[in-house]
């Protein structure tokens, strides 16, 4: 009988089982049957999707034909698995979408069934430089590097797919994500230099606990074809929050240089970050969505770890 009720429970799909996607399987477990994507048959990789209570599924979406399986498994998707390292596009969600597609086809015909609810975890990244201003879900994208072209890609997918009504979407964008195993302590500890005071840059951020937990509230009471900004209260400058990691860590705070000198020392991909400066506004998350953040800013995640 137990084990009947739980064949019923409703079905969660989660693509991109990581750091955050773990976590998803962790609030889901109790009340959802929850499957995760993998491509990797190694048996410590299968042991921890089940110890965190996912039914393991292979699949790879760089393999479009591997998908045909996962995407009639479940009526719900939670989509948080990256891009490629390359390119304009996105292929790994239109392999998704096109999944998804194929199942929907081959369904029974049912007036009444509904499209799966998709969410996918997109990022701030898409509006590019604000200069610092309060950005909201209203404001356009303008995407100023590479992989944010890629993330604009996938969600235009997304909201099409969306669109023909293939899809119940909703995109979560994200900044940065942190949790006691996800903090800079290896860039404190080679002292990568941070931007000094006149050139820094607003960054906004997010306790990987509360975006797994946005994740699933937007699956459950989102809008569909709606943008949820998934941030934190916390407004620091970069090397601001640098400089509180270092603190309360017991590490040394990085040096601050100019720009002008960032420019010729640190590698492309870090300065593509320190290009970009905006304040993430989470009014929608709140109001919308009804969510209460567990951790408010970056400075209460550090008190309960007191």
């Amino acid at each position: 009988m137990i084990r009947t009720r739980k064949l019923r429970r409703p079905r969660v799909l989660v693509v991109g089982a990581g750091h955050v996607g773990l976590r998803c399987v962790t609030l889901l477990r109790d009340r959802y049957r929850v499957f995760a994507l993998t491509r990797d048959d190694d048996p410590a990789r299968l042991a921890a999707l089940r110890e965190a209570g996912a039914v393991p599924v292979a699949g790879d979406l760089d393999r479009r034909r591997s998908l045909h399986r996962a995407a009639r498994l479940a009526n719900t998707i939670l989509d948080l698995a990256p891009p490629p390292a390359s390119g304009a596009r996105d292929p790994r969600s239109e392999a998704l979408i096109a999944a998804l597609a194929r199942a929907r086809g081959r369904a029974p015909i049912v007036p009444e069934r509904r499209p799966p609810t998709v969410v996918y975890a997109s990022t701030t990244g898409v509006y590019g430089d604000c200069g610092g201003a309060r950005v909201d879900e209203t404001r356009p994208v303008r995407p100023a590097n590479p992989r944010a072209v890629r993330r604009v890609a996938a969600e235009r997918a997304w909201r099409a797919a969306g669109a023909r009504r293939a899809v119940d979407l909703r995109i979560v964008r994200i900044p940065g994500i942190y949790s006691a195993q996800r903090l800079p302590v290896e860039r404190l500890r080679k002292g990568t230099p941070a931007l000094a005071e006149a050139d820094d840059v607003f960054t906004s951020h997010i306790h990987a606990d509360d975006l797994a937990a946005i994740v699933i509230r937007a699956a459950r009471a989102g809008r569909p074809q709606r943008v949820y900004l998934a941030a934190d209260d916390t407004r620091l400058r970069m090397a601001d929050y640098f400089d509180l990691v270092a603190d309360r860590t017991g590490l040394p705070r990085p040096p601050r240089i100019a720009r002008s000198v960032a420019e010729a020392v640190l590698e492309p991909v870090l300065l593509s970050f320190m290009r970009e400066s905006r304040r993430i506004d989470n009014g929608r998350l709140k109001h919308e969505l009804g969510y209460r953040l567990r951790f408010p800013t970056v400075e209460d995640f550090f008190d309960s770890e007191g």
